[in-house]
């Protein structure tokens, strides 16, 4: 009997690339963010078998020749082998430009893989399109809908086969893949003591997309900047006991922003380790470093004299950056020029946010521990 080859993934080609209508050129692919990371944890821990979708009737659209489609879908196949990432056979395209956009059996070219040399019943389809979900439908497989568009006229028959929706790489490679070993960087601190209570969401590999809330209006503003220059998603509430004094709010977010940042750095494989940045602010220059070597510590010079800035005792940010630095086990070290009061603590916040931001990231296809110690 012959041995079936395994479960196909089947992934239309806008969940893999980011297309302008004026842009999209032989000279310029962008990539949506962790699909390489993704992508290659599932080639190295899974057997799926990668198809790629390639929607031609978009590109004929666009006025491109079959020479210059050809060209296109040689560059993003490149790409991706250049990082060990194969897709099988060649690619399903359409046999038609001239039909309508339908991913469906009769207008694709499934060049046998319905015949049984594959694993249908383990098989998936990665789209962000109805058509998606149609061919889905039609060969009994499931989908997973990427950047979930206006689909709401699917039939609950169809809605039935939607296993999973994100626009995230990573967890549709913790999807497949089912493994212990997370891709996902992202992390949920729960915190709640007799004087605060913080709920906490981050996600090391997002857009610096915020929403927080302790009731310190300054501190709120600082967090933000952290989240915006570093990248990463913060989802913050704090309701502490601030009418008795802002120390707690103050150090215990802290403590609760370091945990879930070393908590997502997981097994810290592949990480840049260390961030450094010096960062002006008009009349001010701020610099910072930072290792997450397991060991922490601070250095902080920061010479502000004035005792508030709004509503916020100066003295609780050398505090918050210890209660950081004990708490994500990194060694932490911040100094700013002497000027405006405001300016200079803003400037150590997005100095420090600019060192996050090189410190947590991951080199996709690395799966070295970044010391010569083997632990860390």
């Amino acid at each position: 009997m012959k041995k079936n080859k395994g479960p196909l993934l089947f992934i239309e080609c806008d969940s893999l690339i980011s297309k302008s209508k004026s842009q999209l050129d032989l000279g310029w692919i962008e990539f949506h963010p962790s699909v390489f990371r993704g992508l290659s944890s599932i080639v190295d821990r899974s057997n799926f078998n990668l198809v790629l979708i390639l929607c031609c009737d978009f590109l004929n659209q666009k006025g491109f020749s079959e020479d210059k489609i050809a060209k296109l879908t040689d560059k993003i196949l490149n790409t991706f082998a250049n990082e060990k990432i194969h897709f099988e056979k060649d690619l399903i395209d359409y046999n038609d430009h001239t039909l309508c956009s339908k991913f469906t059996l009769n207008n694709l070219k499934l060049k046998g893989y319905t015949n049984g040399d594959y694993d249908l019943e383990n098989s998936f389809i990665v789209g962000n399109k109805k058509d998606n979900i149609v061919l889905a439908n039609e060969l009994n497989i499931k989908s997973i809908i990427y950047k979930e568009k206006a689909i709401s006229d699917i039939s609950d028959l169809l809605f039935s086969n939607i296993c999973l929706k994100t626009d995230d790489w990573c967890e549709i490679s913790n999807f497949l893949v089912n493994s212990e070993l997370k891709v996902s960087r992202k992390a949920k601190v729960l915190r709640e003591t007799k004087e605060t209570k913080i709920e906490l969401e981050i996600n090391l590999d997002g857009t610096g997309q915020s929403n927080i809330n302790t009731n310190i209006k300054f501190f709120d503003h600082m967090l933000e900047q952290i989240s915006r220059h570093s990248d990463i998603d913060i989802d913050l509430k704090c309701d502490g006991d601030i009418d008795v004094d802002e120390h707690h709010s103050v150090e215990d977010v802290a403590i609760a922003l370091g945990s879930a940042i070393s908590q997502a750095l997981g097994d810290k494989k592949g990480l840049s380790r260390y961030g450094y940045n010096n960062l002006a602010m008009d009349e001010v220059l701020a610099q910072g470093a930072i290792d997450f070597s397991n060991r922490p510590y601070l250095v902080y010079d920061v010479p502000i004299t004035r005792e508030y800035i709004g509503s916020f005792p100066t003295e609780m940010f050398e505090h918050f950056f210890k209660s950081f630095s004990d708490s994500s086990k990194a060694t932490l070290h911040l100094q700013v020029s002497v000027g405006n009061s405001h300016h200079m603590i803003e400037a150590v916040y997005k100095c420090f946010a600019k060192c996050l931001k090189q410190a947590v990231y991951v080199y996709p296809f690395s799966n070295k521990l970044p010391t010569t110690k083997g632990v860390l």
